[in-house]
C-alpha cells in the first residue's frame, strides 16, 4: 500500500531534478551554449516572445553562438535584447544572423557562478525534502487509519529514504558536472 505513495511522488521527485538541471543549464561557463540565449524574450512586433520560439540558436565554436531569426526583420531587435539581458554578451548582426561571442570568465566569476550552482542545487534538495515530507505524511495517514502497521510505516519509511537518496544523488551528479563545466578555462 505504502509502495503506491512513494511510486506517486516519483514523478514529483523528477521533476524537482528537471528543474535544477534546467536551471544549471541557464548558468554561464566559459563555453557557449544555446540555453544560455534561450528564455531571453525579445520584442517581436509588439509581443514579448521567447528567442528559442522565433530563431534558430547554434554553437558552432566553443565561444561564438549564432542566431538565426525566421524572420529577417527581427534582427534589430533580438541584436538589442541580447546586449540588454544582463548577461554581458556584445551581439553582432551582420544582416543575415546575429553573432554572440562568449567571453572567458575569469577566475573570480568562475567562482560565483559555482555559489550559484551551489545555491540552486540546494533549492533542488529542499523541493525534494519538501515532497519526501509530503509523502512522509501520507504514510503516516494510512498508518493512523490502520492501513497499514506500524512495520509497514517503518519499512515504508526507509524506502522512502532510498528514493530521496537515489534522487538528491541525481542533482548531485549535475551540480559536479556543471561545476567541471564552470571550473574549466
Amino acid at each position: 500500500m505504502y509502495k503506491s505513495v512513494i511510486e506517486n511522488q516519483r514523478k514529483n521527485f523528477s521533476e524537482a531534478v528537471e528543474y535544477f538541471h534546467l536551471e544549471a543549464g541557464k548558468i554561464r561557463t566559459g563555453r557557449a551554449n544555446p540555453s544560455l540565449l534561450e528564455n531571453i524574450t525579445v520584442d517581436y512586433y509588439g509581443t514579448k516572445t521567447l528567442l528559442k520560439q522565433m530563431a534558430s540558436i547554434n554553437a558552432p565554436e566553443p565561444r561564438t553562438l549564432i542566431i538565426q531569426p525566421w524572420d529577417k526583420g527581427s534582427l534589430v531587435n533580438i541584436e538589442a535584447a541580447v546586449r540588454e539581458s544582463g548577461l554581458g554578451f556584445n551581439p553582432v548582426n551582420d544582416g543575415q544572423v546575429v553573432r554572440v561571442n562568449i567571453p572567458p570568465l575569469t577566475e573570480e566569476r568562475r567562482k560565483e557562478m559555482a555559489k550559484v550552482l551551489n545555491q540552486k542545487a540546494e533549492e533542488g534538495r529542499i523541493a525534494i525534502r519538501g515532497v519526501r515530507e509530503d509523502a512522509w505524511k501520507k504514510i503516516q495517514d494510512l498508518a493512523e487509519e490502520g492501513t497499514i502497521s506500524e512495520d509497514e510505516k517503518f519499512a515504508a519509511k526507509d524506502a522512502l529514504q532510498k528514493v530521496v537518496d537515489e534522487y538528491n544523488k541525481k542533482i548531485e551528479e549535475i551540480k559536479e558536472k556543471k561545476e567541471k563545466e564552470i571550473m574549466t578555462v
